[in-house]
């Protein structure tokens, strides 16, 4: 009997997880495995809060941990965790985190932090430092072609595009 019941809520905490909106189609660029929250890690575990609002990398912590949308976010204190849970949309980085550049072009390559722009207050993540440089050469550009296509590829999984 112990072990039915330990199969059923397997089965339900699978089910349960399969129907967040973290887990279709690769939304959100997110980190391999769960964190303690029960979700997988964005933007790296840099703090978004602190990115937008001091144009700063600064890694946050498990002990700050906020999820929106089935996607934990380590902060690197308690301050930047709730102004981020007050506005999610103002801190979140665009492409669901995804390469904007990759994006640009129909893809989802992953976004690395440590390439990253801040443009109008938005945060927009890059693959590699090559292609981080080939998005300066047209900003508005690359940005206006990777809104328009995220639109197409957003529920798309990254290995069919």
């Amino acid at each position: 009997m112990p072990l039915t019941k330990t199969l059923v809520a397997a089965a339900l905490l699978s089910m349960a997880s399969m129907s967040s909106p973290a887990f279709s189609a690769d939304e959100y660029n997110t980190s391999s495995g769960l964190t303690a929250a029960g979700a997988p890690l964005g933007l790296h575990g840099v703090d978004p809060v602190a990115f937008v609002n001091l144009g700063n990398r600064i890694d946050g912590t498990a002990r700050h941990t906020a999820v929106h949308d089935g996607v934990a976010y380590y902060f690197a204190s308690k301050e930047t965790m709730d102004k981020f849970s007050a506005n999610p949309a103002a801190y979140l980085p665009q492409n669901g985190g995804f390469c904007t550049f990759g994006v640009s072009v129909g893809k989802k390559f992953d976004g690395d932090p440590q390439y990253a722009a801040i443009v109008d207050d938005k945060l927009y993540l890059f693959l590699n430092e090559e292609i981080f440089r080939e998005f300066q050469k047209d900003e508005a550009g690359t940005i206006a072609k990777a809104a328009e296509n995220w639109k197409q590829i957003r529920t798309t999984a990254a290995k069919d595009l």
